[in-house]
């Protein structure tokens, strides 16, 4: 199987370096700047818990000079998507699938959704141009479990988590997609402990519901998890938004069972512990905030329900980046 990563950065890079090295899939990387001179160089690297990963890497900045693909793994961070989707055509034959490892809310996630109305989230693909590009037909979706991040470019850190869950974004009952399944198959042979979903949409809104709150809030408070949850005041508010985005997910069939609390106490166990978005901060890099909050709060005025504290977690986080530059200007 060719495989293609697009965007080498720390997810992406953790998971080209593991199927790299497991050898069953051809596997090369569009990236560029000091990443792709890394790949070039010393080819891709992980530093885990027990040593250093290598394998050889094909990268270059060019799709066209990659070729058409059989799987392509897109890791680059929500606001360079749709500049990233408009070339990946190079890359992408009829029989190609797709399978973004991305936080937050996917472009593809409203298409089939009652009462959602089909038309792309103006928060993650402004004028539909991510969907032109990259036909639903041959998406998968994707959910990743997993903390990673990359203290020099081209070089990953593994920190925790191995998983990866894999489905057919509009449903898979019984599981018995078999593209879906072969691509799981390559996952677990690298080493991953993937799961293949019979609703990955849930999967996604389960995983949002934490990271909704957790991400944004750390990033302007500078504060690790631990101290996050520590504050009784900024903990309940934390609740309140996550109850605002279960009443969402229960209207379009992405139900929560867990109680705000119950998800804290999981979340606690990371201990003191850097989000994602903390750490684009520190690095100066945009923020991921349409994917995490935008996209909620559209996704609730489109079914008419009132979001107060999303709304205020957005506003607060999106005007924190705006004065350092990391949002685009209003």
């Amino acid at each position: 199987m060719k495989v293609c990563i697009v965007g080498a950065g720390a997810i992406g890079g953790w998971i080209g370096t593991k199927l790299a090295a497991a050898g069953r899939a051809r596997v090369s990387a569009v990236a560029r700047g000091a990443t792709l001179a890394a790949l070039r160089a010393h080819g891709w690297r992980l530093q885990t818990a027990t040593g250093l990963v290598q394998a050889p890497a094909v990268a270059s900045e060019h799709p066209a000079e990659l070729g058409a693909q059989d799987l392509v793994i897109v890791g680059v961070k929500g606001p360079a998507l749709t500049q990233v989707a408009r070339g990946l055509a190079p890359l992408l034959a009829p029989h190609t699938l797709v399978m973004p490892a991305m936080n937050g809310v996917p472009w593809w996630f409203c298409e089939g959704v009652p009462g959602l109305g089909g038309e792309p989230l103006q928060s993650v693909d402004p004028g539909g141009a991510i969907a032109a590009a990259i036909p639903f037909r041959q998406v998968l979706g994707c959910v990743v479990h997993a903390a990673a991040s990359t203290p020099e470019p081209g070089l990953v850190r593994h920190q925790v988590g191995q998983s990866l869950i894999v489905g057919e974004p509009q449903g898979d009952p019984g599981a018995k997609s078999e593209r879906v399944r072969a691509v799981v198959e390559l996952l677990a042979h690298a080493g991953f402990e993937p799961t293949h979903a019979e609703h990955v949409r849930q999967a996604v809104w389960y995983k949002l519901w934490g990271n909704m709150t957790m991400n944004p809030v750390s990033a302007i408070t500078g504060a690790t998890i631990d101290r996050v949850l520590g504050d009784p005041l900024v903990r309940a508010f934390c609740s309140a938004a996550m109850a605002e985005a279960a009443a969402i997910g229960a209207r379009i069939g992405c139900p929560i069972a867990q109680s705000p609390e119950d998800r804290h106490a999981v979340t606690e166990r990371l201990g003191a512990f850097k989000t994602s978005m903390l750490q684009d901060v520190e690095a100066g890099r945009p923020l991921e905030l349409d994917a995490i909050v935008g996209a909620v709060q559209e996704i609730g005025r489109r079914l008419g329900l009132a979001t107060p504290n999303i709304d205020a977690l957005l506003g607060l986080a999106r005007l924190f980046a705006r004065v350092r530059g990391l949002y685009p200007p209003a």
